[in-house]
């Protein structure tokens, strides 16, 4: 593996950690309190049982695809969109009583914790559909498409 291939694989697994293994094995480790968490979103025990399952997936296989480079556009898409749903469904500021740009507030807390997820989406889009990609015609076209991060490139 070449100097920047293991910066490239260095930095993709920067980017997914808090993803896998971290989130992921809390989900696993506190499925209880996780499902608890999802509840915010939706009434139903089951269906936010469901939610936990459905981000679990999401968090496995899309920070798999992206540390491997195997259909990695795709993978970070979907972990963009799980990013933004995740941001509005339960990082609402908006709705803290005690948001505010001065002195002690959890809303505020609430609010770098949105911030970041949308940062985290943006980082995300720009690897799916960035330079050298194609666009996002070229993933509807060939959605397993890879950015192959690994491969040789010329001087």
């Amino acid at each position: 593996m070449t100097f920047d291939n293991s910066v490239v694989f260095l930095s993709r697994l920067a980017l997914v950690m808090l993803f896998l293994p971290f989130s992921a094995l809390d989900k696993v480790l506190n499925f209880r309190a996780a499902t608890g968490q999802a509840r915010q979103a939706v009434s139903s025990p089951v269906l936010a049982g469901g939610m936990i399952v459905l981000g679990l997936t999401v968090e496995v296989l899309t920070s798999l695809a992206l540390v491997t480079g195997t259909a990695d556009r795709l993978g970070a898409l979907v972990l963009a969109g799980y990013c933004a749903v995740t941001a509005f469904l339960f990082k609402r500021f908006w709705s803290k009583p005690d948001f505010r740009l001065r002195g002690p507030s959890q809303g505020r807390d609430v609010f770098w914790d949105f911030l970041k997820n949308v940062a985290l989406a943006g980082a995300l889009v720009s690897i799916a559909l960035g330079p050298g990609t194609n666009g996002a015609l070229g993933l509807l076209a060939d959605p397993l498409s890879s950015t192959a991060p690994y491969a040789t490139r010329g001087p």
